[in-house]
């Protein structure tokens, strides 16, 4: 399939991932937008400006990439977030920040881009999640909770458009050497009063060494790349380094008691 004139609007497109996404896409002769909070222009492709958190940011983002480019092709939601602690230390107002941004700020985006996907032949949604959509990881419970909850999502939304032009997967990756795992916020009781501390902090050291450790992000464009050229892509495609290869395998084969205790061993030795 040509990419030939394909818009493209890549979102949270100012560094890893998302960076990473549209400079392969323009490199292979996409017509790509990224959207951040704060967009720097000078990049290779244009940038514009979107908060995921607010209804009428994205919708206006949208409206601009349609006012220049009269039609969109497809949308990859990768903006997103991360916090830290206990799910006991977590307060309600810090996990709706975290949903805010990583399941809610989808919504918004799809809601916002399906009118004009529709009118294609052939378009596609594809929505950044994790590996932490697929198992649990301590300490990182409202954050798995929310890409837990975009794996729900994305089956539900194919199939209320099954029989359409629009396509939706959901990627899952696992340990990638991007800005997340600077940018994570720790919630405000995981600190010297919370009984969890040592475990989450020699969980985190673990959590952020397989991060700094993992894979180069530019691996993902051209797995996103594969899933906009297939008119029938996968409901979800797994995009992972060495060390994470046999997550899905284990998840799939192992009883959920040794799921369970494969990850303690890993995260709380």
């Amino acid at each position: 399939m040509s990419s030939e004139a394909r818009v493209v609007l890549v979102t949270g497109a100012s560094a890893g991932f998302g960076r990473a996404i549209a400079e392969h896409l323009t490199g292979h002769g996409y017509k790509v937008y990224g959207a951040s909070r704060q967009p720097q222009p000078g990049g290779p492709f244009p940038m514009i400006a979107m908060d995921v958190d607010n209804d009428a940011s994205v919708s206006a983002g949208v409206a601009e990439v349609i006012a220049r480019e009269g039609r969109l092709d497809a949308v990859i939601g990768n903006a997103g977030m991360g916090i830290a602690g206990a799910l006991e230390d977590t307060t309600c107002e810090e996990g709706l920040a975290q949903f805010q941004t990583n399941f809610f700020g989808n919504h918004r985006l799809v809601r916002a881009a399906l009118p004009h996907l529709r009118r294609q032949d052939l378009a596609h949604i594809i929505i950044v999640g994790s590996l932490a959509g697929l198992v649990g990881i301590p300490f990182q419970g409202m954050y798995a909770a929310s890409k837990f909850a975009l794996e729900g999502y994305v089956e539900a939304l194919r199939l209320e458009l099954r029989g359409g032009p629009v396509r939706v997967t959901v990627l899952e990756p696992g340990d990638f050497a991007t800005g997340f795992t600077s940018s994570r916020q720790k919630v405000a009781a995981s600190g010297e009063g919370s009984l969890y501390k040592a475990a989450f902090d020699r969980a985190m050291a673990i959590i952020d060494a397989d991060e700094r450790d993992g894979a180069d992000p530019a691996a993902i464009g051209p797995v996103v790349r594969e899933v906009l050229e297939d008119p029938k892509p996968p409901v979800r495609r797994a995009v992972v380094g060495p060390k994470q290869e046999g997550v899905e395998t284990a998840k799939r084969d192992l009883s959920p008691d040794d799921l369970e205790d494969m990850i303690a061993d890993h995260f709380l030795p």
